[in-house]
């Protein structure tokens, strides 16, 4: 099978393209920038904007198939540029998938398209939401796969997957930050990290994508559905945090703010951050306050039955292997 990977460069992307190459297939990846990783593997890389129309039909000539992760992640950004990269991206996608006939496409998506900030106790892939006031990612993302699953038909097959949180071995999104904010005295827990929260440890998105590939095709159970992916193990954030803290050799010393404090410092930075002109991440909003706050994991089930999958690599195994990761690369931890 030929498949086209998009965003090939992020830690999932990149994972699921050697995994797909190491099986035999064929492998093409689509980013902005040049993978030395991809390339030490002799994995074509198709350089290019996901929101260029004419570079994605070109990269996705020729393919069986599409994973499409290319995505504006965080928190930092207006409307317009979420909008571009996560909507019409993935439209651009549906229209190479149209225009060289492909019957498969796994669309990554994300558990926030249905989070509205209250509590989800062994939840299943809600109805995305929309209408949420300046939280674009889950806005956008949710239009984003609301678009995808509406293509699916006697032609194609799509399916939604939604990978919970996912940390691993060269995470720089929630290990990075977790590490560097513990190693600079700067970490704080929501509600003191009780909330009750599902993970995904790296392995098992990957295999969960790659199932999700062999599974989905016109008329398949999964077509036209979104599911989502986790360990199945949930854990107060606090005890999760600790466990990274831990492997990374990092004092575990967090600061405690309320959740209701912790939304009103997030809408403060909200408004603080354009005036300031900043570009990186803040530390807090309020997105990230409820996210972090309030109790949300998911029942795997569905996703293990309709796509074959289940996860190999438990919580502590993961840390065990994040421990060894830090160990073998002492510079990968924050001063």
């Amino acid at each position: 099978m030929k498949v086209l990977v998009t965003g090939g460069s992020s830690l999932i992307g990149a994972g699921v393209a050697v995994a797909l190459a190491d099986r035999g297939d064929e492998v093409v990846v689509q980013q902005r920038s040049r993978s030395d990783r991809l390339a030490s593997l002799e994995i074509r890389q198709e350089l290019g904007d996901i929101r260029d129309r004419e570079a994605v039909l070109a990269a996705a000539e020729g393919c069986d198939a599409i994973v499409h992760l290319a995505a504006k992640v965080g928190v930092v950004g207006d409307w317009e540029e979420y909008r571009s990269i996560n909507v019409d991206g993935t439209n651009n996608v549906l229209a190479a998938a149209r225009r060289h006939r492909i019957r498969r496409i796994v669309h990554v998506s994300s558990p926030s398209v249905a989070h509205g900030g209250e509590p989800i106790i062994g939840g299943g892939a809600d109805a995305p939401m929309l209408g949420r006031s300046r939280a674009w990612y889950p806005e956008s993302k949710a239009l984003a796969e609301i678009a995808a699953l509406d293509a699916a038909g006697v032609d194609l097959g799509v399916v939604a997957v939604r990978p919970h949180l996912v940390w691993g071995p060269g995470d720089t999104q929630l290990v990075g930050r977790i590490v560097e904010r513990a190693a600079s005295g700067r970490l704080a827990l929501v509600g003191g990290g009780r909330a009750l929260v599902d993970t995904t440890y790296i392995d098992n998105a990957v295999s969960a994508l790659v199932a999700a590939v062999d599974a989905v095709h016109p008329g398949a159970p999964c077509s036209g559905r979104a599911y989502v992916v986790s360990n199945g193990e949930p854990r107060m954030i606090r005890e999760l945090v600790e466990g990274i803290c831990r492997a990374a050799d990092v004092p575990f010393a967090p600061r405690t703010v309320s959740l209701r404090v912790g939304r009103s410092l997030g809408a403060v930075v909200e408004r603080a951050w354009p005036v300031l002109r900043r570009s990186d991440e803040p530390p807090l909003t309020q997105f990230l306050a409820e996210q972090l706050g309030t109790a949300h994991w998911f029942d795997p089930r569905p996703a293990q039955e309709d796509l074959g999958w289940a996860p190999s690599v438990s919580i502590d195994d993961g840390l065990d292997r994040l421990a060894a990761w830090y160990a073998s690369d002492p510079g990968s931890a924050a001063p």
